[in-house]
């Protein structure tokens, strides 16, 4: 359906969610050079850049001659980017080509690809990935535009942009998931996980694929039933490791008694797949992102809203995240790929952005812009954002994802396991993986 307009001013509000924020921490790549050195290029000007387009816009900045850069994007994003690097070429002359990465597989890539001079310039990560990439020596600081960045962005998207004091990122959106609700099926959204069951012992047919409710099996998605309970990933740092502290196994319980009305594997249930029943009327409700806005605004009848309150009686805490560009240190044009990213996480780009997929923006500017603020869909992820906690942004939290969902995986699979066991194994791992990188 199409995103609607309301006179009631939110932008005071979404800003003021995203400050919850503020404890975040945190092919053919242009020209195929030899070697596998990080660039440390500094911007220079030539006299030739007297007059030119990338001149008049930053004196001090113009992209190598003959340069030429390459993006990943989810795919989608793809659209909105293409869209972005059409209008980067018309204005400074530079081709882009925008790869299809999955945004959480972009980090990994990077890892292997950049050194191999293969990954793209400008890639996305969200902030829980930036300190195992900075800590490699993977990410150009953002340098040359670091005041205008921090001028125009909302202070949790810089801080969650930032390791160690410095600045990495040109932040592109904040985000958390929420409750999308089909109209036709729940006029009004569920205020708690009782609805839902109530709801689902009646809806549900596997038969004929009905089902009340759906969310991927990782980490991500499934934190509320953790962060709701007293449980959390990592504390103050990487010894700090709270997933089976609390009442986290009773959080795991309930995730448990929720089969009943969602019977499939946890393997089976994919963005794909829950997408696609959502479209045709099938899925009630669906645990989902404002990246998805797009997917059923001219095919479905929905709402957003905050997520089910859980049977103890709190809030389902979501995990939230701050998006932002990011310059591989191994690009062939530094230059280039600097001037690409800050053009991509303009005010007038992330406007772009949100009309074609609905990421909110971390830009200020555009934060305060009519569009968004009468806009009921992001009113309902900003409601949710208040129920929200980031991402730590620690230098294991890929560990952490990985037995995460692993450990999701088999106790939703294997009703037999004992789950705090399994909880303590599932710690251990990841402090192994933690022991073993020294």
């Amino acid at each position: 359906m199409a995103l609607r307009k309301r006179t009631v001013q939110t932008a005071s509000a979404l800003l003021a969610a995203t400050l919850l924020l503020a404890g975040c921490g945190g092919n053919t790549n242009g020209g195929g050079s030899e070697g596998a050195t990080p660039s440390q290029a500094s911007p220079q000007a030539s006299p030739s850049a007297q007059g030119s387009p990338a001149a008049e816009e930053e004196p001090g900045l113009e992209p190598e001659p003959g340069a030429k850069l390459v993006v990943w994007e989810a795919s989608e994003q793809v659209e909105y980017m293409k869209q972005v690097g059409a209008a980067f070429e018309a204005k400074y002359g530079v081709p882009v080509a925008v790869e299809v990465v999955a945004g959480g597989d972009q980090g990994t890539r990077l890892s292997t690809d950049g050194p191999s001079k293969t990954a793209a310039d400008v890639l996305t990560l969200p902030h829980d990935q930036l300190g195992l990439a900075a800590k490699a020596g993977l990410l150009l600081p953002n340098d040359v535009f670091e005041d205008e960045t921090r001028a125009s962005s909302v202070e949790a998207a810089l801080n969650a942009s930032t390791y160690e004091g410095t600045l990495y990122g040109y932040p592109k959106s904040i985000e958390t998931y929420a409750l999308f609700y089909n109209k036709d099926l729940f006029p009004e959204p569920p205020k708690t996980w009782d609805e839902v069951l109530k709801f689902g012992e009646t809806y549900t047919d596997a038969a004929q694929k009905k089902y009340a409710i759906m969310w991927e099996f990782v980490g991500y998605y499934s934190y509320p039933f953790i962060g709701g309970y007293g449980g959390y990933l990592f504390g103050a740092d990487d010894n700090d490791i709270g997933l089976n502290k609390g009442d986290t196994a009773k959080g795991f319980e309930f995730l448990r008694s929720l089969k009943k009305i969602l019977p499939m594997n946890a393997g089976d249930i994919t963005y794909d797949v829950k997408t696609q029943l959502f479209k045709e009327g099938k899925l009630a409700l669906n645990i989902d992102g404002p990246w998805s806005v797009a997917a059923f605004k001219d095919s479905v009848n929905f709402g957003v809203a905050p997520l089910p309150k859980l049977p103890n009686g709190n809030d389902a805490m979501s995990f939230s995240g701050v998006k932002s560009y990011y310059v591989n240190s191994y690009s062939n044009y530094p230059q280039a790929a600097r001037l690409f990213a800050s053009f991509a996480s303009s005010k007038e780009n992330q406007l772009l952005n949100y009309r074609m997929t609905g990421a909110i923006p971390a830009n200020k500017e555009a934060g305060e812009d009519p569009l968004i603020a009468g806009d009921p869909i992001t009113s309902g992820f900003v409601q949710q954002f208040a129920h929200s906690t980031p991402m730590p942004s620690n230098s294991g939290m890929d560990l952490a994802w990985e037995a995460l969902k692993a450990t999701f995986i088999s106790l939703w699979d294997n009703p037999s396991l004992d789950i705090q066991t399994t909880l303590d194994n599932m710690v251990k791992t990841i402090q192994d993986g933690l022991a073993s990188r020294g």
